[in-house]
């Protein structure tokens, strides 16, 4: 028999979740053509970064390192994890991107309470600068506190006492089957999602054009759209974990994309939007960039940033 298509993910139970996700999606297309999931895992002693929980560029340069090396032919990407420099890393194209999930966070936390009646005090734990920073705004009365390790991880600290409450990605938690763990859904409007969120990407080496075209038919013109958009807007701010920035893309029914964007300070006291519409996702992407940095932007961004 002809060897599988080998779909390289995360080794944590959400990116083994999710890539079983693409497996059955890669299944209804081509139902006669194995696949077999291979976990790569991250080193855990690299110091966290503020959305990610990995040190800047880490997940990217370890999945990317086994597609180039041959260990796998799909790296299954969480696209808000990707850095934006470069937008297409080099050897490789995002050959197909999944119809994307919600991109809203969900509070957690035991006593089923919303943010608004947790007790002053509470401790909500995160690796984020962006959830840290609208949280600083909007409930200041509560204390965020830093958290490492996977969502399974984060929940049994919950489930422990050590933390209060969580927030923790929507799309993760349904992945996972862990719905009924929601406390609150937070809107768009309350707390802006990162760039990518929710949004799966299959990468693969440029020069692989039969896995390229097994994986068009998978491709969701609508996600594409938005990514690409959200990327480059990402690319233009900087295109690091570091950069405090934060935007969501949705297309419009009269088919035109509109896209918010967001910079800020860590500590919430400073907050810059840009929202803009238009039908060339790199256009507008690289407009609503291009406003927040002219109001101010440039001086929110880490020096150390690319």
């Amino acid at each position: 028999m002809p060897r599988p298509l080998r779909i390289g993910a995360r080794s944590s139970a959400l990116s083994l979740a999710q890539a079983s996700l693409v497996q059955a999606a890669f299944a209804t297309h081509h139902p006669h053509i194995r696949t077999e999931l291979v976990p790569i895992a991250a080193p855990a002693e690299r110091e966290p970064c503020p959305d990610t929980g990995l040190k800047p560029g880490a997940v990217t340069s370890d999945i990317e390192h086994a597609l180039l090396g041959g260990e796998c032919d799909v790296a299954m990407r969480c696209m808000k994890d990707v850095p934006g420099v470069p937008l297409t890393p080099m050897g490789t194209v995002f050959a197909a991107y999944l119809p994307r999930g919600d991109r809203r966070d969900a509070l957690v936390n035991r006593s089923g309470l919303t943010l608004d009646r947790l007790p002053a005090g509470t401790q909500i734990a995160t690796s984020s600068t962006r959830r840290a920073a609208f949280l600083a705004r909007s409930h200041p009365r509560l204390t965020v506190v830093p958290i490492r390790g996977t969502v399974d991880a984060r929940l049994a600290a919950l489930e422990a006492g050590a933390v209060g409450a969580l927030i923790l990605a929507l799309s993760g938690l349904e992945s996972l089957g862990q719905w009924h763990l929601v406390a609150e859904v937070l809107g768009v409007e309350r707390m802006c999602p990162p760039l990518g969120a929710a949004a799966l990407g299959l990468q693969c080496r440029a020069d692989d054009t039969q896995t390229i075209s097994l994986l068009a038919p998978l491709d969701d013109a609508r996600t594409r759209r938005e990514i690409t958009a959200e990327r480059v807007l990402l690319r233009v701010m900087q295109g690091r974990c570091e950069a405090p920035v934060a935007g969501h893309c949705t297309v419009r029914p009269d088919g035109w994309l509109s896209l918010r964007g967001t910079a800020f300070t860590a500590d919430g006291r400073r907050f810059l939007h840009s929202h803009r519409s238009d039908g060339d996702p790199a256009a507008l992407g690289a407009r609503v960039a291009q406003e927040l940095l002219n109001s101010g932007a440039r001086d929110l961004i880490p020096s150390h940033a690319p």
